[in-house]
């Protein structure tokens, strides 16, 4: 019992010392919470009155700014009444001038309403004034107005057409070419897209054989052969009773190159009949055209051009079948080149760029298709497509003054052109027809009253007339020059254009004893 007591006192007493701890705890904690929260009052005082501080600053700002904002409309505002014042007064000003300007306007209409009715009078007086002297003079020389100026008329017409005649020849070099010159232009450049000058010579093809007996194979049966020939080449064969002779016609010299190699092929090989004749018609084919490629890739070697497109290279290879007047476009196309390159490296030019135009300048003349331009704005467009540079194109397309020359090197092209088929001998025309052109040129020009001498010179691209100065006046010169145009455009046929001087000087000579 002792000891059960004992543990309950001990657990009494240890019961009593923790009740005492957290009286004691818990008054601790109270007065500090109380601490603190005076601390936070006079610390939330302090900050009261700093944002009361803040608060009237920031009002101060605000109102000096709106009291600003307030003076500057306020000054704004009398600007703009002075302006609308000033306008007001500038606008009577100028209505007091308008009603000062309307008062003088109707004085002067008055003015001239009085004015004109005198001048209506002066006329009236005037016009029977006239009338009267056309009588006297009616009566005097005994004709009447309207005889009078036939007879005026007919005086002057004389003087006029001499006046007329020197104009046409303005209008004429303005246009620079006449409608029956450009008409023959066309016609002769059409013709040399299809054909060339002289078609029996230049659209047949003769194929030497060995025997006539082989003629009968070509033929075949039934003529299975030659039609089927016909048919794959687009060449007319023509078996006719020339010994030892075939004629091929057609107005592509690459076709009836086409046939000829292929019939020397079939005529070799012995086996002649139709599916033969398509197989080696085909095969020849291929060949002749890696032989045009490699014709234009050698003739761009030779010339040293490069990066040529390979459409332009085979263009250039086609050249080689064709022709214009009788002369090979590739061996033209070649001398052009080469003729450009010498003048643009004696002019300091960029001697590569005028022999590539040069090269280039008639390959309108060879294309794929045919369509219907001229072949030097066609060869232009070629050349563009195949991004060749603008200063080229320029100078395919001008050539022939089809277009506008923007570039230094397109007179250079056509100058080289003009020389490469103009020199003699170039182009078919025998010595003898040359010749006689000449001597028609002249005599065409010495045929005029007052003409001296008449020399034909520029392989007869121009004729120089020299006149008298004592029988023909300057405007009597103008005269001959475009009538000498005219008769040798009409009587005469001549490639290209033909340049007519006509020159009068006077000498004025004395002796000094």
């Amino acid at each position: 019992m002792d000891i059960v007591s004992i543990i309950i006192g001990v657990v009494a007493g240890a019961i009593v010392a923790a009740i005492v701890v957290v009286a004691l705890l818990k008054k601790g904690v109270d007065l500090k919470n109380n601490q603190l929260l005076e601390d936070a009052k006079a610390e939330g005082e302090v900050i009261r009155k700093e944002k009361i501080l803040q608060a009237k600053e920031k009002f101060l700002q605000l109102k000096e700014e709106h009291e600003k904002v307030i003076s500057e409309r306020e000054r704004k505002i009398a600007d703009m009444e002075n302006r609308i014042k000033q306008k007001n007064d500038s606008a009577s000003k100028q209505l007091e001038d308008v009603k000062r300007k309307e008062i003088e306007i109707d004085r002067i209409k008055e003015t001239l309403t009085k004015q004109l009715e005198v001048i209506e009078k002066k006329e009236n007086e005037l016009a029977s004034s006239h009338k009267r002297q056309v009588e006297q003079l009616e009566v005097i020389s005994g004709l009447k107005a309207e005889d009078a100026k036939a007879q005026l008329v007919e005086a002057l017409k004389a003087e006029a057409r001499t006046n007329a005649l020197s104009h046409i020849k303005d209008i004429v070099d303005e246009a620079k070419i006449n409608a029956n010159k450009e008409a023959r232009k066309i016609v002769v450049q059409t013709i040399q897209r299809v054909a060339t000058e002289q078609a029996i010579e230049n659209s047949v093809s003769i194929f030497n054989i060995e025997s006539d007996e082989i003629k009968g194979r070509i033929i075949g049966r039934e003529g299975r052969n030659i039609r089927a020939l016909e048919a794959a080449t687009g060449v007319e064969i023509i078996v006719d009773d020339t010994p030892e002779a075939i004629i091929l016609s057609c107005f592509d010299p690459v076709r009836r190159e086409i046939a000829r190699l292929s019939l020397h092929q079939l005529v070799t090989d012995g086996r002649i009949h139709p599916a033969r004749i398509e197989e080696v018609v085909k095969k020849t084919k291929t060949q002749l055209e890696e032989e045009i490629i490699e014709i234009g890739k050698r003739t761009t070697i030779d010339l040293g051009i490069h990066g040529l497109h390979p459409e332009l290279i085979r263009m250039v290879g086609r050249m080689k079948y064709r022709s214009s007047y009788g002369q090979n476009l590739l061996q033209h196309s070649r001398e052009v080149a080469n003729l450009c390159a010498t003048m643009a490296s004696e002019l300091g030019l960029n001697a590569k760029l005028a022999k590539r135009a040069g090269l280039l300048h008639d390959i309108g003349k060879v294309p794929d298709d045919e369509p219907e331009l001229p072949h030097a704005v066609l060869g232009m467009k070629i050349a563009e497509k195949y991004n060749e540079k603008p200063e080229i194109c320029n100078a395919i397309g001008a050539h022939h003054d089809e277009v506008e020359m923007t570039s230094i090197l397109s007179p250079i092209v056509q100058v080289c052109d003009a020389i490469s088929g103009a020199r003699p001998g170039a182009r078919r025309e025998v010595m003898e027809q040359y010749i006689n052109r000449i001597k028609d040129l002249e005599k065409i020009g010495m045929s005029y009253p007052g003409v001296e001498q008449a020399y034909a010179i520029q392989a007869g691209r121009e004729l120089r007339v020299i006149v008298e100065s004592g029988k023909v006046t300057d405007a009597e010169a103008d005269t001959i020059s475009f009538e000498l145009a005219q008769k040798i455009q009409t009587e005469m046929t001549y490639p290209g254009q033909v340049k007519i001087t006509v020159i009068r000087e006077k000498r004025a000579v004395n002796y000094a004893k």
